[in-house]
């Protein structure tokens, strides 16, 4: 296991090398940590829904949603990827001034976009493939119903579980950064993982599976009949508030979360014993 130090030096010299990819690489390889993110999405909706239709079990739904959740990441660190919400933390190579501002934003946006592309392809095979229709259609409800509420958050509630989301997710990445083996990084990914999907924090990249197969699956109305939402909630389910409710504040969360706590925190920690 490398130490912290060691972990901060090789995460800046990651960053540093991601600045450099070239646009197919990064878009490819976006594409997939999208998709991969998206079969966790689905995968823990599929373990859990059943659980989180019923309010007297929707903290153990979480939790078992959680458990399932990890396997996404597990994905894009060991089969490879490229993540937004990982990538944050190339604000480190940026404040020590080893990459320059362009090269962050290029690769953020090629992979945000990349992201983008893979979770939506998997919430559309996910809602034409007939799996909401488990549970006698309940999937289906609870799928819509996720996106809704997902939707209805304030700025500064989507914002501040953005942070809380990604500092978790980045301390994750951080240790299994820092961890030499298959096992070892696969433990470092789990316990974080779980414990953000556990807390129902919120992940600007996840959220592209959840709220597009919400909305996909918003017209079906056998899907929607099972479940009971206030039509305040269900109007809220659109695609304005998904980019604009959603996934900007809760990106600009994930940014500060991972880039700024976890990232350039641990530079201004140990930067001055690098230096000795």
């Amino acid at each position: 296991m490398l130490s912290p130090q060691e972990i901060l030096q090789k995460t800046s010299d990651n960053g540093v090398a991601k600045s450099l990819k070239s646009f197919t690489s990064l878009f490819i390889l976006g594409i997939l940590a999208g998709v991969y993110i998206a079969f966790a999405s689905e995968g823990s909706n599929m373990a859990a829904f059943n659980l989180l239709a019923n309010p007297s079990t929707f903290g153990l739904g979480k939790c078992l949603a959680g458990a399932i959740f990890p396997g996404g990441l597990m994905l894009v660190v060991l089969a490879g990827g490229e993540l937004f919400t990982g990538n944050t933390m190339m604000l480190l190579p940026l404040v020590t001034k080893k990459i320059k501002l362009t090269g962050l934003i290029r690769n953020w946006l090629i992979v945000y976009i990349g992201n983008f592309i893979g979770s939506f392809f998997v919430a559309f095979l996910i809602v034409h493939s007939g799996q909401l229709n488990s549970g006698n259609n309940l999937l289906g409800g609870i799928t819509i119903k996720i996106a809704a509420t997902k939707c209805h958050l304030t700025f500064i509630e989507a914002f501040s579980l953005g942070i809380l989301c990604n500092w978790l997710v980045c301390l994750a990445v951080w240790m299994a950064t820092g961890a030499e083996s298959a096992v070892g990084k696969i433990f470092a990914i789990f316990f974080p993982i779980w414990l953000f999907i556990t807390s129902g924090f919120e992940h600007s990249v996840a959220n592209m599976y959840y709220i597009s197969a919400g909305l996909l699956a918003k017209s079906n109305y056998i899907w929607l009949d099972t479940v009971t939402l206030n039509p305040e909630l269900l109007a809220s389910l659109t695609w304005t508030n998904f980019f604009l409710s959603n996934l900007l504040p809760v990106s600009l969360g994930n940014i500060v979360g991972g880039g700024i706590f976890v990232a350039t925190a641990y530079h201004f920690a140990y930067r001055n014993e690098s230096k000795k």
